[in-house]
């Protein structure tokens, strides 16, 4: 019996050392409760997946939608986008009889989620042409399914990640940022090898079963999430203050460096986004990969940013400056660039697979580092709008410069292929090339935007460690 309890108490202490984020449990939030509530980025994460990936390629093949609809209908979801800080502003001043703050908007971005994703394999089997009626309607439903997953994508994260900031203790909140980053890469992962299992035998049927069956899942794991999570007080109601979101937005924005730390968000997540929907065309048109060597490329670009996560968890555990963090991350990003670009006039697959698995590292740090920096600079009666803020420019960054990325490549690829930059640069990688360089350009420019902050967390601290010194000292 002794001996029973002697193996429990060991296992019980190597978990920490063996189990990735098992360190982030605390006493306010033990590792259970925490994986419970990692789980609304696992939906998000499936549903970021079916968005930009399963449907991309599915209307377009598929159902023979044209790609110009395809697009429009893609770019609806990031309507909500910039909206995101007046929802934890929202969040962060809701006054409810239940006495919850978090809850009701997280239950309601789930309903949203739901209603939009049970409504779009019928808006999209109307798209495609396969109805009697009027061709409208499909267009309409479809819209609006996919406004509907927008927005509730949006507000399930926003308020989501607010929830976790209110209840992890400031100490273990980098850890808990890397628990629900890895929450989030894991639903993308797990998420796109179903549907592809799914769908390797499309039919309308197994369509419908797909998309509705991601319906349920994330209604499902969403309220597991959810549950017992948010403390209740009925006094908040009478207590929450009043106030508007336009006096709360020039108070947060006129905090020191706030603009400057949105502005370096903006750029760094640019930078590390153009590449998103290139890299596997890139590696097969330039390097000639097979299929199944792009499709890898995916697993190492989502390792590259585990190890990203785990790396900048620890080093913040550890008292480490997240500005810092950051620039390290951007600093990576573009030696990554650079060994793509070098891949193709060395025709080099194995650079061009370093430069990608080092994309997801430093991503994974530049987006670790700004998120725990915006909860760092979070008040009790703000952190919904700071990370809202942080949600809204980090997702218009992305699906703007993902967006700008296939237009750009095009028209600089048939500039190129036209003669008019001269014999040298009429190549098919030049389109790609171009695309890469302006990730560099991006990444130098959120670099020279972190320098200020980094110097200003340096002064703090030091401001700080003289105070302490001298409270000590009067002691």
């Amino acid at each position: 019996m002794r001996s029973g309890r002697t193996l429990t108490a060991a296992l019980m202490r190597l978990g920490p050392a063996i189990l990735p984020f098992a360190d982030a449990a605390t006493v306010e939030l033990p590792l259970g409760r925490l994986l419970r509530l990692a789980l609304f980025q696992v939906t998000v994460g499936m549903a970021a997946v079916l968005l930009i990936g399963t449907l991309n390629r599915v209307m377009i093949v598929e159902l023979g939608v044209p790609a110009w609809i395809v697009a429009m209908m893609l770019a609806l979801p990031l309507i909500f986008a910039p909206l995101r800080a007046l929802v934890g502003f929202r969040s962060d001043t809701h006054r409810s009889v239940l006495g919850w703050r978090r809850v009701p908007y997280i239950w309601f971005g789930t309903l949203l989620q739901f209603g939009g994703l049970a409504i779009m394999p019928f808006a999209l089997l109307i798209l495609s042409g396969d109805t009697t009626g009027p061709l409208w309607v499909g267009d309409l439903a479809a819209a609006l399914a996919f406004l509907l997953v927008g927005a509730g994508l949006h507000t399930t994260q926003t308020v989501g990640l607010a929830l976790a900031t209110d209840l992890a203790p400031a100490h273990a909140r980098p850890k808990v940022v890397a628990l629900l980053c890895a929450a989030l890469l894991f639903g993308m992962m797990a998420s796109a090898v179903v549907f592809g299992l799914f769908l390797a035998h499309f039919s309308p049927v197994r369509l419908i079963q797909v998309i509705q069956g991601a319906a349920l899942v994330t209604i499902i794991l969403n309220g597991f999430a959810l549950w017992k999570q948010e403390p209740r007080d009925p006094n908040r109601s009478r207590e929450a203050p009043q106030r508007d979101f336009r006096s709360s937005w020039r108070a947060y924005a006129g905090q020191g460096t706030a603009q400057r730390r949105l502005v370096a968000i903006g750029l760094g997540t640019a930078g590390f986004s153009m590449q998103d929907i290139l890299l596997e065309p890139y590696g097969g048109q330039i390097l000639h990969l097979s299929v199944a060597a792009t499709t890898a490329l995916t697993a190492l670009l989502a390792a590259g940013g585990g190890l990203g996560l785990l790396i900048a968890a620890r080093w913040l555990g550890r008292g480490g400056d997240p500005f810092r963090v950051s620039g390290v991350g951007v600093g990576i990003g573009i030696l990554a660039f650079s060994a793509v670009v070098f891949a193709a006039p060395l025709a080099s697959a194995d650079l061009f697979a370093a430069g990608v698995s080092l994309i997801g590292l430093g991503g994974g740090l530049f987006a670790h580092g700004t998120l725990t920096a915006s909860m760092n600079r979070a008040g009790p009666e703000d952190t919904g709008l700071a990370l809202g803020a942080w949600g809204a420019v980090q997702a218009t960054a992305a699906g703007l410069s993902i967006a700008a990325s296939g237009l750009v490549r095009d028209v600089g690829g048939a500039i190129a292929q036209s003669g008019v930059l001269g014999e040298g640069m009429n190549e098919p990688a030049i389109g790609y090339l171009i695309v890469y360089h302006i990730e560099i350009a991006l990444l130098f420019a959120a670099l020279l935007a972190l320098g200020p902050l980094v110097r200003e967390d340096a002064r703090t601290e030091d401001r700080d460690r003289i105070a302490n010194g001298l409270a000590g000292r009067t002691a």
